[in-house]
């Protein structure tokens, strides 16, 4: 049977070509349906007080980096979007002392625009890379903080970002948002087109993606001019440079932090559904985390939302 049309960007595959079983099975998840979708290899989480929801993603900053030392050197990669967390990971660093220098701690910042053929500068406004080092790193004090050689962020030229994910240094959580595609960093569906005409790309075909230049799905464009371009799409780059699932493979731990604010009340459910029954579909590529062995998913409570029907 021939897969459906998207609703949303007939040109590429997103969750709208799924079967209506599964979206309409996850529209009816309550609360704690959603917790119960937890099983070996999943967890669902959920926290009560935005304090808390931040408070506990910064910690797994401070808990892998507790963990590096010279000989065994560990570290995070985290994401842009959520951002609230890493005022509150420079702080803890600094009211601990923790020494991230000597214990040779690392970054791996998730993914960068890509603007006229190389990474956006560190100066542009939309930069990852600046709001990384803006609200957390330039904040820790200089005698703590992360030697620069031990800070990884993608560029055009990928190689030395891949190269870093295979020298000896151990990630101990890649941290995550999820996108209104159902994406986890830029791992955006594809267009439908070419050999992915009539079906998207396979599991393993996806799987064996790495640090890469990717388009933007619409989705994605409306979504971050949304959150972070005062929704000017216009502004938003097509473009960007993402961590692959081959990097993200790598990590021990995929810990996805989702409050509310960029996905909405359906797109948490449909995942938390896929996660948990192992449903994987590359339309939805968040779905692909069903295959790794250790994947949390954390909610704050009240953003749950509700897939009822209200007029506005």
């Amino acid at each position: 049977m021939a897969r459906k049309i998207s609703m949303l960007a007939p040109e590429w595959w997103d969750y709208t070509t799924l079967e209506d079983e599964i979206l309409n099975d996850a529209a009816r998840l309550g609360p704690e349906d959603m917790l119960g979708m937890s099983r070996k290899g999943f967890k669902v989480v959920f926290y009560d007080t935005l304090e808390d929801f931040y408070l506990a993603e910064a910690l797994e900053y401070i808990a892998a980096w507790q963990r590096s030392t010279p000989d065994n050197p560990v570290g995070i990669c985290g994401p842009i979007g959520p951002t609230e967390q890493l005022p509150l990971v420079a702080r803890l660093t600094n009211e601990l002392g923790l020494d991230l220098k000597s214990k040779e701690a690392h970054f791996w910042g998730m993914d960068e625009w890509f603007i006229n053929g190389k990474e956006a500068p560190a100066n542009h406004p939309l930069s990852f890379r600046k709001a990384d080092m803006e609200l957390c790193f330039n904040k820790i004090d200089k005698k703590l903080r992360i030697p620069e050689k031990n800070m990884h962020f993608p560029a055009a030229d990928t190689s030395k970002y891949i190269k870093s994910w295979d020298n000896g240094v151990k990630c101990a959580v890649m941290q995550g948002g999820q996108g209104e595609t159902k994406h986890w960093a830029f791992n955006d569906p594809v267009r439908r087109e070419g050999k992915y005409k009539d079906a998207p790309p396979t599991p393993k075909e996806f799987l064996q993606l790495t640090t890469r230049k990717v388009d933007l799905h619409p989705i994605t464009l409306m979504q971050n001019a949304r959150t972070s371009g005062g929704g000017v799409v216009t502004g938003v780059p097509t473009q960007a440079l993402t961590v692959g699932p081959n990097e993200t493979w790598k990590a021990e731990k995929v810990s996805i932090w989702q409050a509310g604010c960029h996905d909405n009340a359906f797109g948490m459910r449909l995942t938390t559904l896929m996660l948990g029954k192992k449903i994987v579909d590359t339309s939805v590529p968040m779905s692909l985390l069903a295959l790794h062995s250790n994947v949390q998913f954390n909610f704050y409570r009240p953003g749950l939302g509700s897939c009822a029907v209200e007029m506005h």
